[in-house]
């Protein structure tokens, strides 16, 4: 149905055609100046001839509102009638026609709908007669005709409405179904438009998914070879010919493929590390900081890392944000699969330190150690770690773990509240360790230390004692950073708190063993020989004269005990630790006995 704008177009229809008043439907135009007619038309022939003439302008009206307005205005050719009303039906309500008289246009209004689209009687005042009639057609009800009279129709002018509403009508049903036709065309119209649309916008979404599948594939691929860092980087730079890398989460370079690398790559700040990752987590895709497109490897809200494509032109569209998309995706999981086999690992190698370190019975250590693959059947160093910057959290412990794997140190490692333990199968060297972790950590603060080698399990809970105590004697040294071994303490080993009776025999045995089984062998008296020295002051006269020697045969002994022992008596730090090891070997260990 149409709205009320439709009734503003019967005047201008019929100011076009002509209007049909009564009596005049139908006359030739010429009429006027012919003079008289010879013979006058009956009023039911002229009234017919109006009506033939009101229907074809009916069906030629362009709209229902003006179909409506044309039987209004010419209701009188059926009769002695007024058009009080019209409606037509729009969406389910009547809607009154323009032409509608005013005075009774409320009550009218209101009688119509409720007949609710059967025919009725309406009354208005000063009108004897009054009619509302339906126009019902096949589509239903289009509307209503109110028409009223001064006097009661006659049976021949009943029919003549009747007529004029049935061709009312079919006008209207004529012109309803020109309308759909026309929407229909213009629906048609618009769908095949819009299919068209759909069909370029798939064709797009194909291309798209296409090279979407291609990426996916290709990381999916990458992902699969365990080639790690650098294969996605490889990949990833093949795809959008752009240099790509990978940093770790504090600004370190993992990886770089392309041109242009950094040598040296440029140290991170912590700082402006920090507030890059603040602005890329808060961004929902790659976002561009200082000539870098950059994402988050970041899979279940920790950040493991940084990838990005180097694009100081921004060069990059759409294809290249996909594939960095995709390449972060593939990254995240390798380095969460990568994590989840390094806490596995780490953690049993921890519970297996754990137990060590606190003592346990060997076979289960040997079962165990199988199963994650260290051997325990050699020889064992405890190394301590304590860096200055870091905590011993789990973080710190794959730091200490990745330094130690790229020294080629093959340990156990484990943590403890303000350091972190290694039971390494070989003896460290000197510096590479703590090299290394100053790289790893980006700072020299840190303090290692060493214990003297292990053959057996159940000695691991006492070297661990040696190590802490190397640490502990190297921080509170002058040159607190680096790493002290244990076997190189010399006295430092038993001034320290918890030594036992067993840690001074070790000391002896390590200064004055050789010279003691030497003795035993060949009954001398090296060890009191040197022991009288020192209690000498070193004098060779008083030396002698104690023991009742001559002075070369003192001379004799001194020269075979450096020989023997190995140790210099010319050299400050062995002179001590052989003095202290002399006293304790007499003292506290009896002796000769």
């Amino acid at each position: 149905m149409v709205g009320s704008r439709a009734y503003g177009l019967s005047h201008r229809y019929s100011d076009r055609r002509g209007s049909l008043p009564r009596g005049s439907v139908g006359r030739h135009p010429t009429a006027a100046r012919r003079g008289p007619r010879l013979t006058a038309r009956p009023p039911a022939d002229r009234a017919h001839h109006e009506l033939v003439a009101l229907s074809r302008a009916l069906f030629d009206a362009p709209d229902e509102g003006e179909i409506l307005g044309l039987a209004m205005d010419h209701i009188v050719a059926a009769g002695p009638y007024r058009a009080e009303a019209g409606y037509l039906k729009v969406g389910g309500d009547l809607v009154p026609s323009p032409r509608n008289r005013r005075p009774h246009a409320l009550a009218v209004g209101r009688r119509v709908r409720e007949l609710a689209g059967r025919d009725g009687n309406v009354t208005v005042a000063g009108r004897p007669w009054g009619r509302a009639l339906g126009l019902r057609g096949p589509g239903g009800l289009y509307g209503y005709l109110v028409v009223t009279s001064r006097s009661r129709p006659t049976e021949a002018q009943r029919s003549l409405l009747a007529l004029l509403v049935r061709h009312t009508t079919a006008a209207l049903s004529v012109a309803l179904a020109h309308r759909r036709q026309r929407e229909d065309a213009l629906e048609l119209h618009r769908l095949r438009e819009e299919r068209t649309a759909l069909q370029r916008q798939l064709i797009s979404v194909v291309a798209e998914l296409g090279y979407e599948r291609a990426v996916h594939a290709l990381m999916a691929d990458v992902a699969a070879s365990g080639g790690g860092d650098e294969a996605v980087t490889r990949a990833l730079h093949g795809l959008t010919g752009l240099p790509a890398l990978v940093e770790d989460r504090f600004g370190r370079l993992r990886s770089w493929t392309g041109p242009s690398r950094p040598i040296p790559y440029p140290e991170p700040d912590p700082v402006r590390q920090d507030e890059m990752l603040h602005a890329v987590a808060r961004e929902t895709g790659p976002v561009r900081i200082r000539g870098r497109l950059i994402t988050l490897i970041r899979p279940h809200g920790e950040i493991l890392g940084v990838l990005a494509l180097v694009d100081a032109r921004e060069e990059a569209d759409e294809h290249t944000v996909l594939a960095l998309e995709h390449a972060a995706a593939s990254l995240a999981l390798e380095m969460t699969h990568l994590r989840i086999l390094a806490e596995t690992e780490l953690r049993l190698h921890r519970e297996l330190a754990d137990d060590l370190l606190a003592g346990t019975d060997e076979p289960s250590a040997y079962a165990r150690s199988e199963a994650v693959g260290h051997d325990l059947h050699r020889s064992h160093y405890i190394v301590v770690v304590r860096w200055s910057n870091r905590a011993p959290d789990d973080s710190f412990a794959r730091t200490v773990g990745r330094a130690a794997s790229a020294v080629g140190m093959r340990s156990l490692l484990t943590r403890r509240s303000d350091h972190v333990v290694l039971i390494a199968d070989e003896r460290p060297h000197a510096r590479a360790l703590y090299e290394a972790l100053a790289r790893e950590t980006g700072t020299r603060s840190g303090t290692i230390g060493v214990s003297a080698p292990s053959d057996s399990l159940n000695d691991i809970p006492h070297h661990y004692q040696e190590a802490q105590r190397a640490l502990d004697v190297r921080r509170h040294s002058r040159e607190r950073y680096g790493t002290t071994f244990f076997d190189e303490l010399g006295l430092y080993r038993i001034l320290g708190p918890g030594n036992d009776y067993r840690e001074l025999e070790t000391f002896v045995d390590e200064w004055l063993g050789q010279l003691i089984d030497y003795d035993s062998r060949h009954r001398a008296a090296m060890v009191e020989t040197l022991s009288r020295y020192f209690d000498c002051g070193g004098n060779y006269d008083e030396t002698a004269d104690s023991l009742a020697i001559h002075r070369s045969t003192l001379r004799y002994r001194l020269q075979r005990i450096r020989d023997i022992s190995g140790h210099d008596l010319a050299n400050v730090e062995d002179r001590l630790n052989l003095q202290v090891a002399t006293r304790v070997w007499k003292i506290v260990l009896g002796g000769p006995g």
